[in-house]
């Protein structure tokens, strides 16, 4: 998987323009958690659906940004979360346990 890190507030505007072209997939991971690295772990021995682009926030590091998604994307703020961006909008998000690959994909292609 091909992880692309958020480190700055601008690319979460990035991550919305091009969700208009195909779905972006945010992961907030606390490195602090084991639940947050067995989530972490699960989706990196999933199989990546192909036109996806999957976004890993560290949220210890960036903890102003992962704030942002939440305030952004209108979703509460958990750890691990994955949220699913389609049309510049949060159409799916997940938290802890029930994140998984095999939703992720039923979601992007909803």
């Amino acid at each position: 998987m091909n992880w692309i890190e958020i480190t700055n507030e601008a690319q979460l505007s990035e991550v919305k323009t091009l969700s208009n072209a195909k779905p972006q997939l945010i992961f907030k991971h606390s490195t602090r958690c084991p639940t947050s690295s067995m989530a972490k772990s699960r989706l990196e021995r999933g199989t990546s659906p192909e036109g996806i682009d999957f976004y890993y926030l560290d949220l210890i590091k960036h903890r102003e940004i992962s704030q942002k998604i939440a305030d952004e994307f209108d979703v509460s703020h958990q750890s691990p979360q994955v949220l699913l961006i389609k049309n510049g909008e949060c159409v799916y998000d997940e938290s802890h346990s029930a994140i998984t690959m095999d939703e992720i994909v039923e979601q992007s292609a909803a």
